[in-house]
């Protein structure tokens, strides 16, 4: 891209302010925190009900931005930068991205429906970069932000698109048409996924078809329900495995242990393919990938040839442990220029240690010669502050030169065999490969060694969660998140990076060693002790924590210490008992509390707070009330006589919902975050973060009147087949979850825990279940939840994420 930021202005129908309109525009960015902003980009300052990107213009300024698309020209900048001034930001992205797809007239796919799209696309790409220069979707941008973002990184060399579009509710996929124009569409399965949002299912059918009202074809698997909301004026390409008067007809399916084998018929011919699938959705979306080729009229051979080579897609970005103190983000199956830069971001929102090394294979489909591909590349590492750079491929290595501090072997092969003299240690480390390159490899190498149990963290959910959080929030009000107990179980370092790259206002802990490691491995936000043991002050010191300050014990403890160490204006947190009665400052000892505040210099007061003792539970509500009320009364009081402006909270996760009107200054996010809400209303709007996995061990059947585990709890009255599960209660699984009260998911269904869960292993039922050694196992996730768990158990969510041993692996992706 390389545009003017003159002919810019009429194509987002803005109003010009500023002094440089002959500005070349090559990159856009609607992310404050990306490091590949520069002043060639054009940076679209979106507000959404959770964020306002205004309010970082001034620091984008400071860091060399010079081109907004803003809604007002934030004061104190109208001199500093060019501004293009609209009603509406994201409408403006939308037609700028519709304006930039409009210069280009090659064949663009479309896809959407409830299930397969990011699949279809990624088979797509694959099956059709040996015959085009492919631009796609990077991930799964198919929202009104990602759809474009994803056609803006189109450029001339380009001559096929393969673009995926979702929606939520009505009258959102008209724009994104506008943005895609697809002269192919793909409409995959339709499932319940966003039913929410339409009178019913017609009406979401019909809101997606909007996508190829100006499409030449439409591909898509027969059904009566689509075929009814179906354009009759608009070409369609069927495939059907019962309606005959499809296109391809599927006459035949049979499964092995492998591979599906199907038999079609199209054009009267009859056509044998392997799918190296067994799975219902991977099989009908192999079909969708078929009737493309076929479209394009491939001949058998060649489909057959490589429809076989298909493979799973791995969506997702993983953090992993790695050996030797490194964290490993493991992105591992894909090698493209567009998901790269998705990458680099990641690796600066995940970053556990200052330096940061890429292992990176050639890059595929760019668009570009490699000269221009490789210094485009080249740049983006130097944006990012990329420590070091071990390349891996023929092409790559011939652009060594163009890369600081950089190494390359030519195959994966050659760098396992150097693995040993590359020293690996306290980094983070980007594994970036396309699939050939089998940088599987490196991942194992790098990863440090556990057993198959791993709790995996889904870091979009907190993502989401956090902003819906946040969308209850009035205007300025600050949100402290806790993430003391090893994050509730989930990982406290991974996670206060991730918030930070949020930009939260504080992160709360429990106790100051929580806060060091935190420290330690790069934090910047400032961090709140809850439970500072007065032994640990100098400590807290020393790391630039903040105490809560509960008693006069501890604050003449602190004070003694800050008075030693000639601190001034130390940010201190007072806390107030208002009826928890656990920690804090009664009512009887505000007047000596304020005494010894009063004409101290060494500390400063930063915050007052409380805590609600029922906030969840609106049967106290009146207690509820009073506690915010004395809340109120006591903190006004300590604000008025030491004169002082410090934040007030008193609410937590249940309170940020059940009493909006006491969010003073800040409010304090926790096991909401985790998408935990004791609301059964409010938990559907919030999305699981922790799914803890295993693997079947070994299977065996047993006849009737044998026993199983311990103490032979559990007598089979009939032949049982018994799967061994790896996990026990030294990974944090109570031993009153067994004996029947509890179950796993294998395969979709439910099987019940067997006699009693041995420290390192439990036994299930999958007597029922078509299962083999080596199958995932669900202990919990969407099913069982935890919250499910924790009622059964008659305990609470917060004892089971805690519980998590942290000899179980976490594995955190987004």
């Amino acid at each position: 891209m390389s545009l003017q930021l003159k002919n810019i202005v009429s194509t987002i129908q803005a109003k010009w302010f500023g002094d440089t309109p002959d500005s070349l525009i090559d990159t856009i960015s609607i992310d404050s925190r990306s490091l590949q902003n520069s002043p060639s980009t054009l940076f679209f300052a979106l507000v959404g009900p959770n964020n306002d990107a205004h309010i970082f213009i001034e620091e984008l300024i400071d860091k060399g931005v010079l081109n907004f698309v803003v809604t007002h020209i934030p004061e104190g900048c109208e001199t500093k930068a060019n501004f293009l001034v609209v009603q509406n930001t994201l409408d403006a992205l939308q037609l700028f991205a519709a304006y930039y797809r409009s210069l280009f007239e090659f064949p663009v796919i479309g896809l959407t429906g409830s299930n397969g799209k990011t699949i279809v696309k990624e088979w797509l790409n694959f099956l059709l970069s040996p015959d085009y220069n492919v631009i796609r979707s990077p991930k799964s941008y198919n929202s009104q932000v990602g759809v474009p973002l994803s056609v803006i990184a189109i450029n001339e060399k380009h001559n096929l698109g393969i673009f995926e579009a979702g929606i939520s509710t009505r009258a959102e996929m008209i724009k994104l048409e506008k943005i895609i124009k697809p002269t192919i569409g793909i409409l995959t399965s339709i499932g319940s996924t966003h039913d929410e949002g339409f009178s019913n299912k017609e009406e979401k059918i019909k809101e997606k078809l909007t996508l190829f009202k100006n499409s030449k074809v439409l591909i898509y698997q027969r059904n009566p329900v689509v075929d009814a909301c179906v354009d009759p004026n608009l070409k369609v390409f069927t495939w059907s495995f019962e309606n005959k008067e499809a296109d391809v007809f599927i006459s035949k399916k049979e499964i092995n242990a492998e591979n599906t084998t199907i038999q079609y018929r199209y054009k009267g011919d009859s056509n044998e393919l392997e799918i190296p699938f067994v799975d219902k959705a991977s099989v009908e979306n192999a079909i969708s990938c078929l009737l493309v080729l076929l479209y394009f009229e491939y001949d058998k051979a060649t489909i057959q040839n490589r429809i076989q080579l298909l493979y799973p897609v791995e969506m997702r970005l993983k953090v992993k442990n790695g050996i030797n103190n490194c964290s490993i983000i493991d992105d591992s199956y894909s090698s493209d220029y567009q998901s790269l830069k998705i990458a680099l971001d990641f690796l600066e929102s995940q970053k556990k240690h200052a330096n940061k090394t890429v292992i990176l294979s050639d890059i595929f489909q760019s668009g570009l010669s490699n000269d221009e591909l490789y210094t485009k590349v080249s740049q983006l590492i130097v944006s990012n502050k990329i420590n070091r750079v071990i390349g891996i491929g023929e092409t790559i290595s011939e652009f060594q030169n163009k890369f600081a501090n950089c190494i390359t072997f030519k195959n994966t092969a050659e760098f396992v065999t150097n693995f040993e003299n590359l020293n690996f240690a306290n980094e983070t480390i980007l594994i970036k490969g396309a699939r050939s390159f089998q940088f599987e490899e490196i991942v194992y190498l790098l990863e440090e060694k556990t057993h198959e149990t791993v709790l995996e963290i889904n870091l979009n959910a907190i993502s989401h969660n956090l902003n819906y959080f946040k969308s209850k929030l009035e205007p300025g009000i600050k949100l402290m998140v806790m993430v003391k107990a090893f994050g509730y179980g989930s990982g406290g370092l991974e996670i206060a990076n991730l918030l930070e790259h949020h930009k939260v206002d504080y992160l709360g802990v429990a106790f100051a060693d929580e806060g060091i490691s935190l420290k330690n491995g790069g934090v910047k936000l400032p961090i709140m002790v809850l439970n500072p043991e007065n032994t640990s002050f100098p400590a807290i010191i020393q790391y630039q924590l903040e105490p809560e300050i509960y008693c006069l014990k501890g604050l003449h403890a602190f004070l003694k210490i800050a008075k030693q160490k000639n601190l001034h204006d130390y940010p201190i947190h007072i806390k107030l008992d208002t009826g928890m009665h656990r920690l804090g400052f009664e009512e009887n000892t505000i007047e000596e509390l304020i005494a010894a505040l009063k004409e101290n210099t060494t500390v400063k007061v930063k915050s007052v707070l409380s805590h609600m003792a029922s906030s969840d539970d609106l049967i106290h509500q009146d207690f509820s009330l009073s506690q915010i009320s004395l809340f109120d009364s006591l903190s006004t009081r300590m604000i008025k006589e030491l004169n002082i402006s410090p934040i007030r909270h008193i609410l937590n996760t249940s309170g940020i919902s059940n009493y909006p009107l006491a969010q003073f200054d800040m409010v304090r996010l926790g096991i909401g975050l985790y998408g935990v809400s004791n609301d059964p209303l409010e938990q559907k709007y919030l999305e699981n973060v922790g799914t803890l996995k295993s693997v079947i061990s070994q299977i065996r059947t047993i006849p009737a009147g044998e026993s199983v585990g311990y103490g032979r709890r559990f007598m089979a009255e009939k032949p049982t087949k018994i799967a061994t599960i790896p996990i026990g209660y030294a990974d944090g699984i109570s031993r009153a979850w067994g004996n029947g009260v509890g179950f796993v998911t294998i395969k979709g269904q439910k099987a019940s825990v067997l006699g009693s869960i041995c420290m390192d292993m439990l036994m299930v039922d999958v007597t029922e279940i078509d299962c083999t050694e080596g199958n995932a196992v669900i202990i919990f996730g969407e099913n069982p939840t935890v919250s499910f768990i924790a009622k059964e158990l008659n305990t609470i969510p917060y004892e089971i994420l805690t519980s998590i041993s942290q000899r179980v692996k976490r594995v955190f992706y987004r």
